[in-house]
């Protein structure tokens, strides 16, 4: 006896079965899940106050969720101590008593894909789509003080 193996899933339906009507909006839904580009934009958050960097955090998540962007995050990265310590007399002479300082800074990461077509394509019908560098301007309105942010778009 001889099986034939199951050919593999791809998820993806053939385009016959997926016109069953045959309207403009059909078709547009078709072209532009062919046409769509994800670009994924990372967004780094540092500081040195915990406090202020999930106020931060949270406000980000919102405004995305409010944009209907997929969001994963905030990923919390390990924190970075940075420790000095010193002699506490300035001339080095007298018992030998030490100061020691510490620096704690802590990342989080969000990650989003903005999906968007082609404007060549369909410059009627998806006019409410920007650009990357547009939807991170409308994310990133104010940021609190201590806060650094670092963004990065990659196609």
């Amino acid at each position: 006896m001889s099986y034939n193996k199951a050919e593999k899933d791809i998820g993806e339906a053939p385009m016959h079965f997926l016109v069953q009507q045959d309207n403009l909006l059909t078709w547009a839904f078709l072209l532009f899940r062919n046409v769509q580009k994800a670009h994924k934009i990372r967004i780094t958050l540092t500081s040195r106050k915990v406090n202020v960097l999930e106020k931060v955090c949270s406000e980000i998540l919102d405004r995305a969720k409010s944009k209907d962007l997929r969001v994963k995050g905030p990923v919390r990265l390990p924190t970075q101590t940075l420790k000095i310590t010193t002699r506490k007399t300035p001339c080095g002479e007298g018992s030998k008593t030490w100061d020691s300082y510490e620096m704690r800074i802590h990342k989080r990461l969000i990650d989003m894909r903005v999906l968007f077509a082609d404007d060549f394509f369909f410059p009627f019908i998806f006019n409410s789509l920007h650009a990357p560098t547009e939807v991170v301007k409308q994310i990133i309105v104010n940021i609190d003080a201590g806060v650094e942010v670092e963004v990065t778009i990659a196609a």
